[in-house]
């Protein structure tokens, strides 16, 4: 039973390697844009928070080597991946970054490791550090469902790649056993929701990965109003679109002044040079309505 229970937890640290290596791609682009613009470093904090709990959970129990040593490896990784976002970010990213390692590493980390050592002793506080890593954990493998919910959104797997969705998926099978057979249910427990939210991505994927990316307006482009007129309607509908234009350039102005309303009125489809006054004409009264 050990000895499957080696192999299980052997099996987590390599695939959990490669896990920590997922986010080399990120980090290339970072590089070659020379910034972190358009990144967050929330995710590396959290993963070197995640790390530094569960190996105090490891060292507060007995044959739990192979947990000690994957998230020792974890707490370097995921450092070197905050250390190089500081370098590049910008000095509200840093502040950002600065103030979340403050709270969540400094105070919350060491707030644990003080109250559980003067409230607790022995294999109760060994218990009580492992439920604080079993809601943490829980919470962290919540977080796919925001991934989720936009692969549904867009219909785009374009930020959920197959390979990770599937390492991460094993990594949940690993740990599962590894505590399984541990009789640790602190570890078990929530690589059970890990599985769940790993299979549920790559179904997700195969869905999704040649469907059409549903692309949503940017701000900009739904400021602008764009009219496009048929030369036979332009009779009918000058007033009206006279009095869209007006409304247009006054919301426009009001929202964003860079941004004014946009409008294109085709000449004569036939080329023939017919009603070429009356387009004329609306063109004028359309630029006049516009700077009013």
């Amino acid at each position: 039973m050990v000895q499957l229970a080696f192999l299980f937890g052997l099996g987590g640290n390599i695939v959990s390697f490669m896990v920590f290596l997922a986010p080399l791609a990120t980090f290339y682009k970072i590089y070659k844009k020379k910034s972190s613009e358009g990144f967050q470093s929330i995710p590396y904090v959290v993963g070197l928070f995640s790390a530094m709990l569960w190996m105090y959970y490891a060292f507060l129990k007995s044959d739990t080597t192979l947990l000690i040593t994957i998230n020792s490896v974890g707490c370097v990784v995921q450092t070197i991946y905050i250390s190089f976002y500081l370098f590049y970010a910008t000095r509200q990213a840093r502040i950002q970054t600065a103030k979340l390692l403050l709270g969540l590493i400094v105070v919350g980390y060491g707030l644990i490791i003080v109250l559980t050592q003067l409230l607790s002793k022995g294999q109760a506080r060994a218990e009580i550090v492992g439920w604080i890593c079993l809601v943490f954990a829980l919470c962290v493998f919540v977080a796919p469902l925001a991934i989720v919910r936009q692969v549904i959104r867009t219909k785009s797997v374009e930020y959920m790649p197959f390979l990770l969705s599937l390492f991460l998926t094993l990594s949940a099978v690993m740990w599962f056993f590894y505590g399984l057979l541990l009789k640790d249910f602190n570890i078990a427990i929530p690589n059970i929701l890990g599985f769940f939210f790993g299979v549920l991505q790559m179904i997700l994927y195969l869905i999704y990965k040649n469907k059409k990316k549903i692309v949503e307006p940017t701000l900009p482009e739904i400021q602008t109003q764009i009219i496009v007129l048929e030369e036979h309607k332009l009779p009918e509908l000058q007033e009206q679109i006279l009095d869209v234009i007006k409304l247009s350039a006054i919301v426009s102005s009001e929202i964003h002044p860079m941004v004014p309303p946009q409008i294109i009125i085709p000449m004569n489809p036939n080329g023939d040079g017919k009603n070429g006054d009356e387009n004329k004409i609306l063109a004028v009264q359309v630029k006049e309505a516009a700077s009013n």
